[in-house]
């Protein structure tokens, strides 16, 4: 399971809002081979469930993710930052034994 933060929340339903989605949005997280420490998070909306996806909700947010990126992600807390450092969702991954400067790969 992912669990999100309260800032991730209010950022996805601005998204959701904004971008005119309606209730049948999720957010789809998935790990995809790639980034300079082997592996990188992927975060898009999406609408349509795909075989063998993995359905959860955490504090009102729904989330999907396929069987693979879901042996990589349980766990995971999805965060969003909007401090100095940048603007972006976070995750904070307790099975990644590596990860690049800049969060966006890891390894395990």
């Amino acid at each position: 399971m992912v669990t999100v933060t309260e800032k991730a929340k209010a950022r996805i339903d601005e998204i959701l809002r904004d971008e005119q989605y309606n209730d049948s949005y999720f957010v789809r997280v998935a790990v995809e081979s790639g980034g300079c420490s082997g592996l990188s998070y992927k975060l898009n909306f999406d609408n349509e469930e795909k075989k063998g996806d993995q359905f959860f909700e955490d504090n009102g947010v729904k989330i999907c993710l396929d069987i693979k990126s879901y042996l990589y992600l349980a766990g995971t807390e999805l965060d969003y930052t909007d401090g100095l450092g940048g603007k972006g969702f976070e995750f904070h991954n307790p099975n990644a034994s590596r990860t690049c400067a800049c969060g966006e790969s890891f390894s395990v």
